[in-house]
Formats: C-alpha cells, sequence, structure tokens
C-alpha cells in the first residue's frame, strides 16, 4: 500500500492533534504518583481531552459492529512487564514501579456545518515512561536506552532516507547498550485521521527500502525489555502484552512529520528541551 502524503491543512491539523497529546501527558505527570489507581489517571486524562474538545482514540477501538470487544479505556497504563496495551484498573502504583502512559487524542477541525459523516478527526499519538519512587538502577537504564534509542531514530528522519534505517538504528543502539530484548510483535504505524496506516515502523534491522518523503506522518515507538523481546496476550481480555519471562518493559513514542530538510516531532513536550539540540546537531 502507498504511504499518504499529507496537505498543509492536513499537517496543521495533525500539529494541533498531536500538541494536544503531548499537553495530556505534561498535564498527567503530577498525577503518577505511588497509592494511585491506573484507572485514576484513565479517568484524569479522559477529562482533559474532552475539556478540550477532543476524543479518546483508544476508547472502544477494535470494537466489532455490536460495540463488543473494543478496548474498554481511553488511555493505556502498562506497569513493569506489561509491554503494550495495558488496561486501566484498580491497580496501585507501587514505590519502584515503572509505567509507560500511552495516550492517543482525536480532534476534529472541521467547520461546525460539516455533515457528521464527513468529519475527519486528526489523531496525535505520543507515550512515555513514568519512574516512581525508589527504581532500581536497571530499571532507570532500561527506560534511558529505550528513550535514546527513539532518539537516535529521530536523527535519521528526512526525505530519502529509507525506512529501514529506523529499525536499523534502534536495534545498533540496543546491541550497544547491552543484552536487551527488542520488541518485534508490535510496530509504529503511518497516523493522520486514520489512527493506523501506512507505513509500518518495524523497530529492528529490516528490508523496508522504501523512502521517507516531506508531508509524510508516522510513529516511532521502541518496545525494550530487560530479558527476552518475545511477548504473550492476556487470554482474558485480548489486549494486554506481557514480556514472555516476566521481566519489565520500556517504551516512548512520538509522531513525527517529515520536512522538507529533516522533520518536525508533533508531540514535542515542555520538558523535552533536548529534543531541539539533538534535531539541530
Amino acid at each position: 500500500m502507498s504511504i499518504a502524503i499529507k496537505t498543509q491543512d492536513e499537517i496543521e491539523k495533525m500539529r494541533v492533534a498531536g500538541k494536544l497529546a503531548a499537553s495530556v501527558l505534561d498535564m498527567i505527570a503530577e498525577h503518577v504518583k505511588v497509592g494511585v489507581t491506573t484507572a485514576e489517571l484513565d479517568a484524569i486524562c479522559a477529562k482533559f481531552t474532552a475539556d478540550h474538545n477532543a476524543l479518546s482514540a483508544p476508547l472502544n477501538y477494535g470494537a466489532d459492529q455490536n460495540g463488543e470487544g473494543g478496548f474498554p479505556k481511553s488511555i493505556c497504563t502498562s506497569v513493569n512487564h506489561v509491554v503494550c496495551h495495558g488496561i486501566p484498573s484498580e491497580q496501585v502504583l507501587q514505590d519502584g514501579d515503572i509505567v509507560n502512559i500511552d495516550i492517543t487524542c482525536k480532534i476534529c477541525l472541521d467547520p461546525e456545518d460539516t455533515p457528521e459523516a464527513d468529519k475527519k478527526y486528526y489523531h496525535g499519538d505520543t507515550s512515555k515512561m513514568f519512574l516512581l519512587g525508589n527504581v532500581s538502577p536497571e530499571n532507570r537504564r532500561l527506560c534511558r536506552v529505550t528513550q535514546e534509542s527513539l532518539y537516535a531514530a529521530i536523527r535519521k528522519v528526512k526525505p530519502g532516507t529509507k525506512f529501514s534505517e529506523l529499525g536499523g538504528t534502534i536495534q545498533k543502539h540496543i546491541k550497544k547498550a547491552g543484552r536487551y530484548g527488542i520488541v518485534k510483535d508490535f510496530c509504529g504505524h503511518g497516523i493522520g485521521y486514520v489512527f493506523h496506516e501506512e507505513p509500518q515502523i518495524l523497530h529492528y534491522k529490516n528490508g523496508d527500502d522504501r523512502k521517507m518523503a516531506e508531508g509524510m506522518i508516522f510513529t516511532i515507538e521502541p518496545m525494550i525489555n530487560l530479558g527476552k523481546g518475545g511477548t504473550k496476550l492476556d487470554k482474558d481480555d485480548g489486549w494486554t502484552a506481557y514480556t514472555i519471562d516476566g521481566k519489565n518493559s520500556a517504551q516512548w513514542e512520538h509522531t513525527i512529520l517529515v520536512t522538507k530538510t529533516g522533520c518536525e516531532i508533533l508531540t514535542h513536550r515542555s520538558e523535552e528541551k533536548e529534543i531541539a539540540k539533538l534535531l539541530n546537531n
């Protein structure tokens, strides 16, 4: 399938969606602490998103024609050995936990008189790791190395770069850092008014020779495990993915726009001062 090139109007709408998603992560940071449940975090994020005239894209995502089987919450909260798609619950966050919070907002910026059937909702998708209290050195390093691998891949984004370079760069960084497992069961993706579209962004060495072009938008979201890279799906909820060996996992994600000379991080957070320096090197 072909990779969509966004129009300038679509890019502007994606900037709004990306900024909103980043603001949710900025907002929730003060609430992520020992003693809080992931369900409480979900409720706070859902209200913040709604208050900004947007929707939480994960809610009911994947539901069948009868409205059943979809993701039941507004955000993903993946704690410790949960790789991704953790469902917010009454689980209480503990001292030493690491938790990934994955936010996807979708917002309609069409004129108010646009018929509902014609409205398009643009998506901003991003995640980060939160470290609670006395996190072990190996878990802190896991989170740092994973974030570094995301940044290393972002530096490669520009017109003419092969998509395979992203996965190759991530794998090289992870291999150099030590004996970690790269998750291959999940990937990044193109994004726009469709939540998941082409291309698939693999986070390991691969043969995708398609080249980036100005106006493409996609996510990069490496998932790195302390142990093996394999995952297993929760048989009861059908969503939660765990590491196969019970060791912890980390993930960081940004939505990226390919520009004329490089890239723009549409989900850049206020805390990420190092990114401006990173992209100017």
